[in-house]
């Protein structure tokens, strides 16, 4: 799906002025990155690592592996594609509602696809022929969670299949999810990280898979060289050696994220879905996401995620990201407002949304 992804910023004709479509950190202060990416221009003037070689490095340091665990890829979702290239025309089973792009990665590699609800207790879903399994734990868009030893159970009971676990939120929860570590101990295990959600940096495009060193070796046969620019290199360096600069504030973040969703739980046209996250789901009652997202921009500069193309789905459904508890009442009131049939500016041409 080259669009159709939230944040749509690009694609926004009116000034936007809070954005809820991306499950971003809204608040990372990014200066002292500035400035350091602005001392290192001119390493634009050289061909950049050929496999991001020093910030493999720094990663396995991280994460006391090794650094032939790791694959660095020019974002996540290049990670995806990595993994179905590699294992061209196989049988993948993908929780769905999720990401589009683990279908789409899978279809264009000649895999055969098939899908199950995130909502059923995974211990009961079979996998028996299917070579690959697809998670995003926690997953967006709902922030449902699969509890670690119920995940780590489920694939050390289907030791055939090998697991795609997408943990591009891990920083989005308090809850423990599963660990570099854990990919010694299962070798049916791939785990995708996100640099881009935590940070604020998702024009970085950096993302890394870890693995074992078998299905590592598989992998980089089929790595772009220079698939990683030089700036972006860079700044992934400089925040993976300055993490004190990056603290995301998670439980300030959730207290907020609940009185957001009581507020808009107190709109009795909309229901929201439970979320381990600070991003959610909500179902409008009446009116389609489209309509709002678009009553929401041209009126009041607020950008949502109309979540209707996630597989599962239907056209009542939007995604909200938490931000500020300011910014968080003006949606509200926005959202209220709508319902009301909207500020009517001339009797003659309005239509209920």
């Amino acid at each position: 799906m080259l669009f159709g992804h939230g944040d749509d910023l690009y694609n926004a004709r009116n000034e936007v002025k809070l954005n809820f479509s991306s499950n971003v950190w809204h608040g990372a202060n990014l200066e002292k990155l500035k400035e350091h990416l602005i001392s290192q221009f001119d390493k634009l003037t050289c061909y950049p690592e050929p496999d991001a070689a020093t910030l493999k490095r720094l990663v396995a340091r991280r994460y006391e592996i090794e650094e032939n665990n790791i694959t660095i890829t020019n974002g996540s979702i290049a990670a995806f594609y990595l993994i179905a290239q590699a294992w061209r025309g196989s049988r993948s089973m993908i929780a769905i509602p999720s990401f589009s792009e683990y279908e789409d990665a899978c279809r264009l590699h000649g895999h055969e696809v098939d899908f199950f609800p995130m909502k059923d207790d995974i211990s009961d879903l079979s996998l028996e022929g299917y070579d690959f399994c697809w998670i995003c734990n926690p997953n967006n868009p709902d922030g449902r969670l699969i509890q670690r030893g119920e995940l780590l159970s489920f694939i050390a009971a289907n030791r055939r299949t090998t697991f795609v676990i997408d943990q591009a939120y891990v920083s989005f929860t308090t809850e423990p999810l599963l660990k570099a570590s854990d990919i010694k101990a299962n070798p049916n295990l791939i785990l995708v990280q996100s640099i881009s959600k935590a940070y604020k940096v998702p024009g970085l495009r950096i993302g890394y898979i870890l693995a074992s060193e078998e299905i590592t070796s598989e992998l980089v046969k089929y790595i772009i060289p220079w698939s990683i620019n030089a700036l972006a290199i860079e700044a992934s360096k400089y925040i993976l050696i300055h993490p004190a600069q990056f603290t995301l504030p998670i439980r300030k973040w959730q207290r907020e994220t609940a009185e957001f969703i009581y507020q808009l739980n107190k709109i009795e046209e909309v229901e929201v879905i439970p979320s381990s996250t600070t991003f959610f789901l909500v179902r409008l009652k009446k009116g389609t996401a489209a309509d709002l997202k678009k009553y929401l921009l041209e009126q009041h500069g607020i950008l949502i995620r109309d979540a209707s193309n996630f597989r599962g789905l239907d056209e009542s459904y939007f995604r909200l990201s938490t931000r500020t508890a300011e910014a968080n009442n003006k949606l509200v009131e926005a959202l209220k407002e709508w319902m009301k049939g909207g500020p009517i500016q001339d009797p003659t041409n309005f239509t209920n949304s």
